[in-house]
């Protein structure tokens, strides 16, 4: 594959973190000619790429043209014509017929001429009509209520025909939003249904792995993936981790698969329970590399035994002449122990620097004190129980005022001394 961005037929080596959003996408790396051998295979039948690899078609390229792999070309259409690079010439392109299972014979389209100025003039217009068009067709769907979801819009190279790729669960009647896409538009439309693995491709994005997602740069055909080769590969199963930005289960799930089940061929089919004189050994895990199944006895749960697979075949062949072995210990494997290590003594080497404490402010002290009392705090605005506040302390003072005058002048007589 060749980096769209830098132009080079290795590519960048960024990986896809050079942040040009079209590094490596879906597109094709002539490598016969980079090794310099000769096509031996001569036809007139070659790959044109649209739109950085987003969609790609077979054409007849006259020998008269000189056209040659990375020229854009101008190709015939239905509608008017389209502009494209050349990707793929050759022996290559005879392969690649046979990987997408398209006969020569069904070919019928021709490119018309290597692509002029006013050809690329055009075709980047096109892409720059697309961002806005998406806009619109969204907003469009969304008026109308239709459920559906517009994932992205190509303009032909001459701007006459434009493709709304959509997503959907359901069958959408869309005869009238056609006629509103082209009046808004005003170029002639083409509704295309895809699936989620197909919208993620189009759109493009970083997977869990760090990489550019694997649909958006070299995949080109999906294989049905289910929770079984998680399972093979004792990976656990959460829906979450295990599904990709489409919604649907990792493609990369069945990259290592085939690995996996060569692997478990060497391992014994009904392994769950071993039979000794310890106990009933149950399988809890098992290390597919490795070659080792850990058991544990029923009754003590917290010891772990690995034992390879070997010696798993010996057990169970005792286990079916009636006959038990002593305990699991002898059985597994012995992982040599390292030396304990020896540490320095680093008292003192050390220091930390002193702790700086806050000091406690005395107006806070002060307010507890008198809120509470010692060793109490009230919060502000309440009073503690027992206690009242100065306006009560102040009314209770001037009423026992009043009480003594009162009996001040009860007790003294008139004219005479109290």
């Amino acid at each position: 594959m060749g980096c769209t961005s830098c132009g080079t037929p290795q590519g960048c080596g960024s990986k896809g973190n050079c942040g040009t959003g079209s590094c490596n996408k879906m597109s094709t790396f002539d490598w016969l000619s980079h090794l310099g051998i000769d096509d031996s295979y001569s036809t007139d039948i070659v790959e044109v790429s649209f739109k950085d690899g987003a969609s790609k078609g077979f054409y007849h390229a006259p020998a008269a043209l000189g056209t040659y792999t990375g020229d854009y070309v101008a190709v015939e259409t239905k509608n008017g014509y389209n502009v494209g690079c050349i990707t793929l010439s050759g022996e290559l392109v005879r392969l690649q017929l046979k990987k997408k299972n398209v006969k020569q014979a069904k070919v019928t389209e021709n490119v018309l001429r290597k692509a002029n100025a006013r050809d690329l003039e055009k075709m980047h217009e096109a892409r720059q009509l697309e961002y806005p068009a998406l806009v619109k067709a969204r907003a469009i769907a969304r008026t109308n209520h239709v459920n559906m979801k517009v994932t992205d819009v190509e303009y032909q190279g001459d701007c006459r025909k434009a493709t709304i790729y959509y997503t959907s669960d359901e069958r959408v009647d869309f005869r009238e939003l056609v006629r509103q896409f082209s009046h808004q538009l005003r170029v002639k439309i083409e509704m295309r249904q895809i699936g989620p693995r197909q919208e993620s491709g189009r759109l493009g994005g970083m997977g869990s792995c760090g990489r550019e997602l694997c649909c958006s740069t070299w995949l080109s055909d999906f294989q049905s993936v289910n929770t079984a080769a998680a399972r093979y590969q004792n990976i656990a199963i959460n829906q979450s981790k295990l599904s990709g930005q489409c919604g649907r289960l990792k493609c990369c799930l069945n990259y290592e698969l085939d690995t996996y089940m060569e692997a478990l061929e060497a391992f014994p089919k009904k392994a769950d329970k071993l039979r000794t004189e310890a106990g009933l050994g149950i399988l809890i895990k098992t290390d597919i590399f490795k070659g080792l199944m850990y058991y544990t006895y029923r009754e003590n749960r917290g010891l772990l035994f690995p034992i390879p697979v070997d010696k798993v075949h010996e057990i169970l062949a005792l286990n079916r002449q009636d006959q038990k072995p002593a305990d699991l210990q002898t059985f597994q494997v012995v992982t040599e122990t390292k030396d304990d290590f020896e540490y320095e003594d680093v008292t003192g080497a050390v220091e930390l620097p002193a702790e700086k404490r806050r000091r406690k402010s005395k107006s806070k002290n002060r307010r507890r004190k008198k809120g509470g009392g010692e060793g109490e705090s009230t919060p502000t605005g309440a009073t503690p129980q027992g206690s009242s506040s100065k306006g009560e302390r102040k009314g209770k003072s001037t009423s026992k005022r009043r009480n003594n005058n009162r009996r001040r002048r009860s007790k003294k007589k008139p004219g005479g001394k109290e």
